[in-house]
């Protein structure tokens, strides 16, 4: 990856106890907690922070709105696992944030966002470029602090950072008063945050996973649905052996994706509204099934009252708070998933005499695998992703937007390892995808970066082409053009009788233009004959590059299960 930002590998630390300003506190806070990149947009009321990242060299990444920056620092945080961290000004700044905050807090995402704000004395006056970003907030991050005093601020981001990456990971908002920021204070941060109130469980009852174990040996019918907590406690590796250990089929949630291998012959593939036959059906016949880190998400149960009518319910999860909230549980096991998985691999419960199940649930994969039609003239979608898979070996870091293009790149992308997967799942937030792919690729310079899109999302947030082309970063732009709101057009055709309401787009910039107006390699395919090729040079090239691929404005993500129905009600299982 070729950059020409100002990379300080060794900033100089400055000595404890030592005074300084609050801005050169922050600073040096990122620098012991090894923050190596910020997201940002300066203005006014955080300006003393960006005169103290210009003095240090910190690196930092200029987004082109703030909403490229947080949607980057998620990307930074789901594929490096460390917080992504964000720095913007008071007002239009903050509140332009506040969309990838809630879009962290509802998947779990590790952040730190520093918001500027007013000096102390004017706040709650209405003063230039005040907002009441606690309030604003306060329901949509894991904690957030203002800092009143210089004095407190080390303890705050101290403070910020365990609470964002600990437990269930979250967003953290520490809201800067541009006096605070210019005050000067004896700079502390050796102490561990002293917080009573919030003490995660990580190591679960070893009474309850012996429930668990037991359960294992007792089903004939056992299902493992493995969400994202996997992926945040590192538990993979626990995951495969215990899934080896007692041969128990695993469905994965869409943000689970990559947690459990996706070419294992135990991996069903994602469960819920467009998951596989297998994986839901397996969920709706299990005698027992296992949920390791996912919160049971309406996409993915469907009709509650179908949801798993025969199972017993074990819930591992580290927040208390998921367990019995939406299905019950008969098994809670509260702790981190990697310890749970460790503990049942300890134990080694005897399996269960589930081979009938197992060749039930073949039998479902054989019988009923995901389609598609072939020969159009029409470039199909589903294709497109195969061949996506096919060129990068797929070991590529997939990022999405939110829609049809997202179900596609879920069904067909098969992720064989962790935090290769970056999509906004619980708030489905269209314009995250491309920014996310900034984030991902300044977390992994070495990885292959593909960013698939819709044409609708990527319009919310393609200014970010401008970092592509400042950085020669090299994410490959992949937009899965339809001319619509594919997902909306598509439920609009299936329920509102073909009242395509504001949903089409017959007019469209030339997506190559304005690619090449940014100094950036553009193509545009509308011949399936040509995809292969095309990608081919993409992938090989260098730098960044943009593909408009022209797919049929038509086509529908099946299998689909509509609303209100459950598991076993599927449309679009067969041609």
């Amino acid at each position: 990856m070729n950059t020409r930002v100002r990379e300080v590998k060794g900033r100089e630390l400055k000595d404890e106890n030592q005074e300084m300003s609050g801005s050169s506190m922050l600073i040096q806070a990122l620098a012991r907690e090894n923050v190596d990149t910020i997201f940002g947009y300066p203005g006014g009321a955080i300006l003393p922070t960006y005169d103290e990242i210009y003095r240090t060299g910190i690196r930092h990444i200029l987004s082109r709105h703030e909403q490229g920056a947080i949607h980057a620092a998620e990307g930074y945080a789901r594929v490096s696992g460390k917080p992504g961290v964000c720095v913007v000004t008071s007002g239009p700044g903050a509140t332009n944030v506040v969309t990838g905050i809630a879009d962290a807090m509802i998947d779990s995402l590790p952040l730190v966002v520093v918001t500027g704000q007013v000096a102390t004395s004017v706040i709650g006056t209405d003063a230039f470029q005040e907002a009441d970003i606690l309030g604003i907030t306060m329901p949509i991050t894991k904690h957030n602090f203002q800092a009143r005093t210089v004095e407190d601020l080390p303890r705050i981001i101290r403070e910020a950072f365990h609470i964002a990456t600990t437990g269930r990971p979250g967003p953290v908002v520490i809201d800067l008063p541009k006096d605070v920021s210019i005050a000067s204070g004896m700079f502390h941060y050796d102490d561990e945050p002293n917080l009573p109130g919030y003490q995660p469980t990580y190591t679960p009852n070893k009474l309850q996973i012996r429930k668990l174990a037991d359960a294992v040996t007792k089903a004939k019918r056992p299902v493992i649905l493995s969400g994202a907590g996997i992926l945040h406690a590192g538990a993979s590796p626990e995951l495969l052996e215990f899934v080896e250990q007692q041969q128990i089929p695993v469905a994965s949630t869409l943000l689970g994706l990559g947690g459990f291998p996706g070419t294992h012959e135990l991996a069903l593939g994602m469960a819920g509204m467009h998951g596989t036959y297998a994986a839901n059906m397996a969920l709706h016949e299990a005698d027992l099934l296992i949920n390791i880190g996912a919160r049971f998400d309406d996409r993915v149960t469907g009709n509650l009252e179908h949801f798993a009518p025969q199972a017993t319910v074990a819930h591992i999860d580290v927040d208390p708070a998921e367990i019995g909230k939406i299905i019950e549980t008969h098994i809670p096991v509260v702790g981190d998933a990697k310890e749970a998985l460790r503990l049942l691999n300890e134990v080694n419960p005897k399996p269960g005499e589930s081979v009938r199940w197992k060749m039930k649930v073949d039998e479902w994969q054989q019988e009923f695998p995901l389609w598609y039609k072939e020969g159009s003239e029409y470039i199909k979608p589903q294709k497109l992703t195969e061949l996506v898979y096919e060129k990068t070996n797929g070991e590529a870091i997939i990022t999405t937007d939110v829609g049809q293009h997202q179900m596609w790149a879920a069904q067909y992308y098969k992720f064989d390892h962790p935090n290769a997967w970056v999509t906004s799942g619980g708030l489905g937030t269209m314009g995250f995808g491309f920014p996310a792919a900034i984030g991902a690729q300044f977390a992994e310079p070495d990885r292959q970066v593909v960013a698939i899109l819709g044409d609708a999302g990527f319009q919310m947030t393609m200014q970010e082409l401008s970092i592509l082309q400042e950085l020669n970063l090299p994410v490959k732009v992949l937009l899965v053009n339809n001319a619509s709101l594919g997902m909306v057009r598509q439920w609009q055709q299936l329920f509102y009788e073909e009242r395509y309401s504001n949903s089409l787009f017959p007019i469209q910039p030339d997506f190559v233009k304005m690619a090449e107006a940014y100094d950036i390699k553009g193509y545009k395919i509308t011949d399936e004959n040509e995809v292969a090729g095309v990608l081919e040079e993409a992938f090989n090239y260098n730098g960044p590059v943009l593909i408009d691929c022209r797919v049929h404005e038509e086509e529908n993500v099946y299998p689909m299960i509509a609303p209100g129905q459950g598991h076993h009600q599927m449309e679009g299982v067969k041609p």
